[in-house]
């Protein structure tokens, strides 16, 4: 997925991810619960969801250098099961759809376009974690699931690969308990090489009717489409 992705400055960064989430609750959840009851909560209730985000991707470090980290931003809309969407606004437009069968990413300003299937590049990624299963238990053929301290105000479960030849490492999921129902915060994503993609939302909305339009893409008339 890092292949597919890694075009000439993709903000995406870490192999196939970017990204995804969102936040939700109808009921709130007793005081003993854990994180892991929290994201299963999160996982049963959430059937759709939007949200503003900021992504810093941060390179593994090298000896005498600085890390270097990338900034960017945009809008995150997600609808179960196996439907998302990341519009990049800053610094540089791209759209990123999985309509249930077809990954594309467009780069505005290269005017290509790069298509996969998603099966062939999802697999046990944080999309897949967050969008494309119904409940936590649909996920653990693929994931390990262990509640960590909390931190920042939010409560933390950490998801770690079943198998260990994959690209991300681990996943760490923040959540915020509220009175209408958990949050999901933030989303940590190392990758077996060292890089690092921070996720924050802010501004979610659970559950909006999504038009069914959100998760249609066509490519521009004269973009360049490459299907590896």
């Amino acid at each position: 997925m890092t292949n597919f992705l890694g075009q000439r400055r993709a903000v995406l960064g870490i192999g196939a991810w970017a990204l995804w989430a969102g936040a939700l609750g109808f009921m709130a959840l007793p005081a003993q619960a854990d994180s892991v009851d929290l994201l299963a909560q999160f996982m049963k209730q959430a059937r759709s969801g939007r949200a503003d985000f900021t992504q810093v991707v941060t390179s593994p470090s090298r000896p005498g250098q600085t890390p270097r980290a990338k900034t960017s931003s945009g809008r995150f809309e997600f609808q179960r099961p196996g439907k998302f969407r990341f519009d990049y606004r800053k610094p540089f437009v791209q759209t990123l759809v999985a309509d249930g069968q077809t990954l594309w990413l467009h780069d505005v300003d290269l005017n290509q376009v790069t298509a996969r299937a998603q099966s062939q590049v999802l697999g046990s990624t944080p999309a897949a974690l967050l969008t494309a299963a119904s409940d936590l238990q649909a996920l653990k053929a693929d994931f390990k699931f262990s509640p960590e301290p909390d931190q920042g105000g939010l409560q933390w479960v950490r998801a770690t690969p079943q198998s260990p030849d994959g690209q991300i490492r681990t996943v760490m999921v923040g959540l915020r308990a509220s009175a209408s129902g958990p949050e999901l915060a933030v989303l940590d994503v190392q990758d077996s090489l060292g890089q690092r993609s921070l996720l924050t939302f802010t501004g979610f909305e659970l559950n909006p009717a999504l038009s069914a339009s959100t998760f249609v893409f066509k490519a521009p008339a004269g973009a360049d489409v490459i299907r590896p």
